[in-house]
C-alpha cells in the first residue's frame, strides 16, 4: 500500500548520532574491498584483526558445549560464575592478582563493549575524560555517547609513549572524572612499566580520576618480556578496573568474550548497565572461554613466538630498503615513522595505491599519531617480507 505522503514520511535520527566520530576502521576496509574487487593482490596491515584460528582445543569445547540442553536457556544476567572464576584463576597466575569472581569481574561482549559502556556509567553530560593520544579511536566514541568532554594526554617517543601527568592543567586534573590507559600500547606498541602504574595509582587517588586499563594485547610480550598488569600497582583497585580480552590472547576476535576486572563499585555498575541491555553471552561461548583460560597455555606462548619471528623478518625487511624504525615489545602492531615529505595519510594512500599494501594513518589515532602509520604482524613472514619489498620499489626512502 503506498500511503502517498504529504510531506514524505522523514526518519530523523537524535543528535548524538551526528556527534559519532567517524568509524575509521570501517573507512580501511572500505578501501581493501574496493583494490581487492578490481583484481589487485592487497596485503593487508591496517586492521588488528588476529589471522589464526582459535586453538582446537577450544573450538572442541564449544562442539561439546553446544550440545548442552543448560546452555540452549538464557544464561544468567551478569555470566556464569565459572568463567569468573577462570578469569580470577588466570591473573592470579600470570599477574598474582587476588580478584573475587563474583564481585570484581564482569562479563562482557567483548572489550570493545565494556570500554564503550564505562564512560556512560561514569560520565555525565559535560563532564571530562582524559584519553591518550594517540589511542583507540573507540575510547572516543564512549565519550561521545556519554555527551561527555574529552581532553588529550600526547604520548610521544621522548616519554616512552607515556602520558606525562605533569603537563596537564589544574583545571583539567580537577575537572577529569575518567582516564584511559592502553598497554601494550595500540597503536604505538610501547609497554608501561610497574613504577608507571605506581605513580598513575597516586595521581589518580589525588584528583578523584577512575582509570580504566586497557590490556587487550596484556599476553603480548617479546624478548621473554611479560607486559605489566595495572592491577598488580598497590592499590590499582581502589582507583580503577582493567579491561582483558580473549579476542587476542586466543585468537578468539569473533568470539566476543572480554572481562572488566577490578573497583568492585564499577563493576557493580557495569553489571547493572548490562542487565537493562543483555541476558549475558551464550553458555556454550562462556565454557568454551573458561576452558580457554584454565586449559593448556602453550598455545599462547606459540602464539607469542609467532608473532615475534614475524616481528624480527618484517623490520629486517624494512631495515634492508632503508626505513628504520624501532621494534615493538609487545603488541601486534609495529609504529613506523613516514618518510620526509609525507603526512600519514599521505604516505598510507601512497602505499596502497602504488604498493597495493595497506598501512594504518597515524592521524587517525590522534593528532599525535601524525608523522607514523601502524602496520599490523597479522600475516605470514613472507607476506611481510613482500609488502616491505613493494614499499622498497616506491624508492621513498
Amino acid at each position: 500500500m503506498n500511503l502517498n505522503l504529504n510531506p514524505p514520511f522523514e526518519i530523523r535520527p537524535a543528535d548524538i548520532m551526528a556527534q559519532l566520530p567517524t568509524q575509521f576502521f570501517a573507512t580501511l576496509v572500505g578501501n581493501v574491498s574496493r583494490l581487492t574487487a578490481q583484481g589487485h593482490d592487497v596485503i593487508n596491515l591496517g586492521q588488528g584483526n588476529p589471522d589464526q584460528p582459535t586453538p582446537a582445543h577450544i573450538v572442541a569445547r564449544l562442539k561439546e558445549a553446544a550440545d548442552n540442553p543448560q546452555y540452549h536457556k538464557y544464561s544468567p544476567f551478569s555470566g556464569y560464575s565459572f568463567l569468573k572464576e577462570a578469569i580470577a584463576k588466570r591473573y592470579k597466575e600470570d599477574y598474582q592478582v587476588d580478584l573475587d569472581p563474583e564481585t570484581e569481574v564482569a562479563i562482557l561482549f567483548g572489550g570493545k563493549t565494556g570500554l564503550v559502556e564505562l564512560p556512560q556509567i561514569l560520565l555525565n553530560p559535560g563532564e571530562l575524560c582524559l584519553v591518550p593520544d594517540p589511542g583507540y579511536p573507540d575510547y572516543w566514541s564512549g565519550v561521545a555517547l556519554a555527551r561527555a568532554e574529552m581532553k588529550f594526554m600526547p604520548l610521544v617517543e621522548s616519554n616512552d609513549y607515556l602520558p606525562d601527568y605533569s603537563a596537564i592543567s589544574d583545571r583539567d586534573k580537577e575537572r577529569a572524572r575518567l582516564m584511559f590507559l592502553n598497554y601494550p600500547n595500540n597503536p604505538t606498541s610501547a609497554d608501561a612499566p610497574l613504577s608507571f602504574y605506581e605513580e598513575t595509582v597516586a595521581f589518580a587517588a589525588q584528583h578523584g580520576i577512575v582509570v580504566a586499563s586497557d590490556f587487550a594485547y596484556g599476553a603480548i610480550g617479546f624478548d621473554g618480556h611479560r607486559p605489566v598488569s595495572f592491577l598488580q600497582a598497590e592499590g590499582a583497585k581502589d582507583v580503577g578496573i582493567e579491561f582483558y580480552t580473549l579476542s587476542k590472547t586466543y585468537n578468539m576476535a569473533g568470539w566476543r568474550v572480554g572481562f572488566a576486572l577490578g573497583n568492585a563499585r564499577i563493576i557493580s555498575l557495569i553489571n547493572q548497565l548490562q542487565d537493562h541491555m543483555y541476558v549475558s553471552l551464550f553458555g556454550g561461548i562462556q565454557s568454551a572461554a573458561a576452558e580457554a583460560l584454565t586449559g593448556p597455555q602453550d598455545c599462547v606462548r606459540d602464539l607469542v613466538s609467532v608473532y615475534q619471528s614475524r616481528r624480527d623478518a618484517f623490520h629486517d625487511a624494512l631495515k634492508g630498503i632503508g626505513w628504520n624504525a624501532a621494534k615493538p615489545t609487545g603488541s601486534f602492531f609495529s609504529w613506523l615513522p613516514v618518510p620526509k615529505g609525507f603526512t600519514s595519510v599521505s604516505f598510507a594512500n601512497l602505499l596502497l595505491e602504488e604498493a597495493h599494501v595497506v598501512m594504518a594513518p597515524g592521524v587517525g589515532f590522534g593528532a599525535h599519531g601524525e608523522g607514523y602509520v601502524r602496520a599490523g604482524l597479522l600475516s605470514s613472514e613472507e607476506r611481510l617480507q613482500e609488502a616491505a619489498a613493494r614499499i622498497g620499489k616506491l624508492g621513498v626512502f
